[in-house]
């Protein structure tokens, strides 16, 4: 057979296998194309911008948090919403909208986190534009649920309440009323459950007036709790590893079904009065490792205890006064603080005052409470590596405590009897303070050594990096450091530098040094573990 007549079958062998290829590629496509047209008459719809929207504003992880249970909550519900940082969203795609539903917190004084102020004050402006009239937001109904800090008094979800004035203004029909949670009552996971029961049911024609809450069938519908969702950015935190550090044996925190099995008391006591560790934020500090005593105190086992314990070396209160950090006991008669510092790593579970408003706990109590509690802990590290019998038994009897474990020492009443007691058993005391109650400092009995938190060097800094619940904070942190001067006694100033917010104010630090005249100076630095 011809060379010429090979190569010519070849190549038409070669054309019809392409060409059947093509064709099966054709047929298929057209298939699709058709079974979409069917689904979608349609074909110019952009359907994820003709979607509902869910839209948070959100700067500690909260209402983004809330947002993405919403969502789920909705999916599970066969209601389809796309979920959308507020951050991200243009304002001008408002008029668009059918239905938006919001997740809202508030900063500082009232507005809305830094990066999102864009949004709220494109709001603002349009509503109180007469030029673009009270019919712009006709077409849209929203609803808005509000993530607040009831101790910030008039402030307390100013931006949820912002936000549903000025869309009323430019013609938005508000589905339902504001519904408000508060991070430091512990009902934020109870009311926002009742607004997503009450969504869906208006979005599904139910009328949404009896909604009643989620707590039964919570897997069934969808919805987590705020336990097991702690923001969708810390799932590492929330993944047991296969290996434990030997260490964190001691005091680790119980697993979710023991948190769960908290008695709910609605946050009050049976004297009727407010209890300042409503059941959300005790397990909250208990999956942190808090050990609670009584309504309002706390104690926790320092790592570096642990560590002296197996004979790894203690803490700087080692180095330098000589504290044996393995006799050294971590604890608070105020789990309370009437700030909320940026760099708190306490994750901001505990509540906020101005003043002491709930019951007292005795503090005789709280003393024998802490010491057992503190013991309990250092049983657990008997059989760990390293740790000697001498040693532990030296642990079971604290020589020194540390009232600096969270929250405002000086807010409890009786804090004056609680240090005479510690004394009185020979243990002696370091007292930190926030520097915003100086008649407390003033009143404040002689303590082994009064620490003052320097958190910034001008006043708009420690605005921004303690975020204060007081009006007059910088009056009241001047007079603070002028109270310590006064004590006559071992003090001093405590910096917990951030670099980027309060590092480089060194001129401003040094004009503070005069007016506590403080005996040292203490320097720590936040290090960043995660976004």
């Amino acid at each position: 057979m011809p060379l010429s007549s090979v190569s010519t079958r070849l190549t038409l062998l070669a054309l019809f296998s392409a060409t059947t290829f093509y064709c099966i590629y054709k047929s298929r496509r057209l298939r699709n194309l058709k079974l979409n047209l069917s689904l979608n008459p349609n074909p110019n719809t952009n359907t994820k911008l003709n979607l509902p929207k869910i839209l948070f504003i959100s700067e500690t992880g909260t209402s983004k948090s809330l947002a993405n249970r919403l969502h789920r909550f909705l999916s599970l519900n066969d209601v389809a919403f796309e979920i959308i940082d507020g951050r991200s969203y243009e304002p001008e795609d408002l008029p668009k909208e059918t239905i938006l539903l919001i997740v809202a917190s508030t900063w500082e004084d009232g507005k809305p986190p830094p990066a999102y102020r864009f949004f709220a004050d494109w709001l603002a402006e349009s509503s109180e534009d007469f030029r673009v009239g009270s019919l712009l937001l006709s077409k849209c109904r929203f609803a808005v649920f509000g993530v607040g800090s009831r101790g910030y008094g008039e402030t307390f979800n100013a931006v949820g309440k912002e936000i549903v004035k000025r869309m009323k203004a430019l013609g938005g029909a508000e589905m339902i009323p504001l519904f408000e949670g508060d991070v430091d009552g512990g009902d934020v996971d109870e009311v926002f459950d009742k607004w997503c029961v009450k969504v869906v049911e208006l979005l599904k024609g139910g009328g949404g007036e009896d909604g009643g809450d989620l707590e039964n069938g919570e897997e069934e519908c969808g919805v987590l709790s705020s336990d097991e969702e702690e923001s969708d950015d810390e799932e590492e935190e929330e993944v047991e590893s296969d290996i434990v550090d030997l260490e964190d044996i001691a005091g680790k925190a119980p697993s979710r079904k023991s948190v769960a099995t908290v008695a709910e008391t609605n946050g009050k006591l049976n004297g009727g009065k407010k209890q300042m560790v409503t059941p959300v934020i005790r397990a909250n500090l208990v999956k942190q490792g808090y050990k609670i005593i009584g309504s309002h105190s706390g104690v926790k086992i320092c790592r570096w205890t642990k560590s002296q314990l197996r004979g790894r070396g203690g803490c700087y209160k080692h180095s330098f006064y000589g504290i044996e950090s393995h006799r050294c006991m971590e604890a608070t008669p105020s789990l309370a603080c009437a700030n909320k510092c940026v760099f708190c790593w306490r994750h901001h579970t505990n509540p906020v005052a101005k003043s002491w408003q709930w019951e007292m706990d005795d503090p005789l109590e709280i003393v024998n409470s802490a010491i057992e509690q503190h013991t309990n802990m250092i049983k657990q590290m008997k059989g760990v590596p390293g740790v000697t019998l001498e040693r532990l038994n030296e642990g079971f009897t604290p020589r020194h405590c540390a009232l600096s474990l969270v929250g405002e020492p000086i807010m409890y009443p009786e804090i004056n009897a609680l240090v005479d007691e510690l004394h009185r058993r020979r243990i002696s005391t370091f007292l930190v303070t926030n520097a915003q109650f100086p008649e407390k400092i003033k009143s404040l009995k002689p303590i082994t050594q009064l620490y003052v938190s320097v958190d910034a060097g001008t006043k708009d800094s420690l605005k921004a990096i303690d975020r204060p619940l007081f009006g007059d904070f910088w009056e009241r942190f001047i007079d603070s450091l002028t109270a310590l001067k006064e004590k006559h006694q071992r003090t001093v100033y405590r910096l917990t530098l951030v670099k980027g917010w309060n590092a480089e104010e060194v001129d401003a630090y040094y004009n503070l040094f005069s007016i506590g005249e403080p005996d040292f100076i203490e320097i720590k630095g936040v290090t960043y573990c995660g976004s």
